[in-house]
C-alpha cells in the first residue's frame, strides 16, 4: 500500500470572504511541513468561532506567517507533478486556489479527495476509524499539520488495521526567513 501525500488547510473563517491561514502536508516520509500564512492586506474577513477552532490569532499570522507567494512557490517545490489528498476536497481546494491565486503562481500539482481511495465499506467507517486514530495518538485536531497527519494515519489505520501506526513524524515548520 502506497501511503498518500495529505494536505489540510486551515481557514480564517467558515464560507463566503474566508482564506487560507494555515497549510499543513504530511509526507509519506513521516515529513511534515507546516506553514502559518500571513494574511494580505484586503484579506481582512475574521471569524471568532473559527479561530475558537484552530486557536491561530491573526497578530499570530502577522507576526509569524509568511507571504502567500513563499507558501505557494514551497508547496510547488515540495509537490511538483505529484496528487496530494484531502478530506475537505471541496474547501481545501478553494483556499488553495485563493492562495495560489493571489500569489500569481500556477499549482504545480493536483489535489484531490482522499476518499476516492477507499473501497464503499472504508468510506463508511472512516469516522469510526479517525477517531481511533486520534484515541490511539493522543494528537488534537484542528490544526493543519495535526490535521493532516491525522487524516494520513486514518488511510493507513483503515487500509491495514493491524498495522502498528508510524510516529516518527518529523515536523518541519516554515517561517519567514
Amino acid at each position: 500500500m502506497d501511503t498518500p501525500i495529505i494536505l489540510d488547510i486551515e481557514a480564517s473563517g467558515f464560507g463566503s470572504g474566508s482564506y487560507p491561514i494555515e497549510v499543513g502536508v504530511a509526507m509519506p516520509d513521516g515529513a511534515l511541513h507546516v506553514w502559518l500564512v500571513k494574511p494580505l492586506d484586503d484579506w481582512v474577513h475574521w471569524q471568532p468561532s473559527a479561530e475558537q477552532v484552530h486557536g491561530i490569532p491573526r497578530e499570530e499570522l502577522l507576526r509569524e506567517g509568511i507571504t502567500p507567494r513563499q507558501v505557494a512557490d514551497e508547496l510547488n517545490e515540495l509537490l511538483a507533478g505529484k496528487t496530494v489528498y484531502s478530506d475537505g476536497w471541496g474547501v481545501d481546494r478553494t483556499w488553495l486556489a485563493l492562495l495560489f491565486h493571489e500569489a500569481h503562481v500556477l499549482q504545480g500539482f493536483k489535489l484531490d479527495s482522499i476518499y476516492g481511495l477507499l473501497s464503499e465499506s472504508e468510506w463508511e467507517h472512516w469516522s469510526e476509524q479517525r477517531d481511533e486514530v486520534l484515541r490511539l495518538t493522543g494528537m488534537v485536531p484542528h490544526r493543519a499539520g495535526t490535521d493532516a497527519l491525522v487524516i494520513q494515519k486514518t488511510f493507513i489505520h483503515v487500509k491495514e488495521p493491524a498495522a502498528q501506526l508510524p510516529d516518527d513524524d518529523q515536523v518541519i515548520t516554515h517561517r519567514a526567513r
